[in-house]
């Protein structure tokens, strides 16, 4: 994992798992003779993508951002998405840390997509119930006005057995747009993968680090253009991501990279109308090198 501290929050990247999902639509309308260069496919076309969460202890909370896809998918979809749990999992990542799940305070969900939010809930006696059972789980309201009405495109990304147990249990919170819930930790929104997704930015004198989910998904994504076929608005994605790397170039500030299995983290530079990554760092590498914001 890697590790920082920054603004009273001991910062953790958690590895959760893996699962397989379309290079094409992974990469949108980038051709597959240069993604495939990227990322390696399958017999399926399928890469392979991490399932990387953050975990912030400090201020009396333990705030897990994201919390993977479970273990609720019957066998046939476990295929499709050959989903991963040999090599990590939230529980083992957690331990890593000196936790168990009934530890956590708080799940910031930044979207209901299963990949991020199927952690949520686990089966219990035949029902589910919050898989972190002493946590508040926290969704911008828009987010879950939009995963309870999907969309053609999203509806098989937004399954109710991943949130409506929350909301029957009374944990599920609803945020309406940009705040600073924490000291140190500021949330804000983006649409253009979908409705109401909710990024993290916790930021003081040892520096900036940033949670932005599926905005900049790989590493690659740090190119404006890199837009994937998922995203429900790809213009607005381009406009949204163009501004948050000029704010963290600015800043010097760190990303965290949530699906690319490679590169956990990553700091931008601009690179004449387009982005790079100045520095880029694995899940392995330790101590994260915060810079002054």
């Amino acid at each position: 994992m890697l590790t920082a501290r920054i603004a009273g929050w001991d910062i953790h990247t958690l590895e959760t798992g893996y699962l397989w999902l379309d290079g094409g639509a992974m990469f949108g309308s980038v051709p597959r003779v240069l993604w495939s260069r990227i990322e390696v496919p399958d017999e399926r076309n399928r890469i392979r993508l991490a399932m990387r969460c953050l975990l912030l202890e400090g201020h009396g909370r333990r705030v897990l951002v994201d919390d993977g896809i479970g273990y609720k998918f019957p066998a046939r979809y476990v295929d499709i998405y050959r989903i991963q749990h040999g090599e990590h999992t939230l529980e083992r990542a957690l331990s890593g840390c000196g936790l168990v799940p009934a530890d956590v305070t708080d799940v910031v969900l930044t979207h209901l997509h299963f990949d991020h939010a199927g952690g949520s809930t686990r089966c219990e006696g035949g029902r589910l119930v919050p898989a972190l059972p002493n946590a508040r789980y926290h969704v911008q309201e828009r987010n879950l006005a939009n995963a309870r009405d999907p969309n053609p495109r999203e509806r098989a990304s937004y399954l109710p057995e991943n949130f409506e147990p929350l909301a029957e249990a009374g944990v599920l919170d609803t945020w309406d747009g940009a705040g600073s819930p924490w000291p140190g930790l500021e949330v804000f929104t983006f649409d253009g993968h979908t409705r109401g997704q909710q990024g993290v930015r916790v930021a003081g004198p040892e520096g900036t680090l940033y949670f932005v989910a599926d905005l900049i998904p790989f590493a690659a994504h740090v190119r404006i253009p890199y837009v994937m076929g998922y995203d429900i608005a790809a213009g607005e994605t381009m406009l949204e991501k163009r501004a948050l790397l000029e704010r963290a170039t600015g800043e010097g500030a760190w990303i965290v990279i949530q699906h690319d299995p490679a590169t956990a983290a990553a700091r931008p530079r601009a690179e004449g109308d387009d982005f790079a990554w100045e520095e880029r760092l694995g899940p392995e590498a330790g101590v994260l090198p915060t810079r002054k914001a």
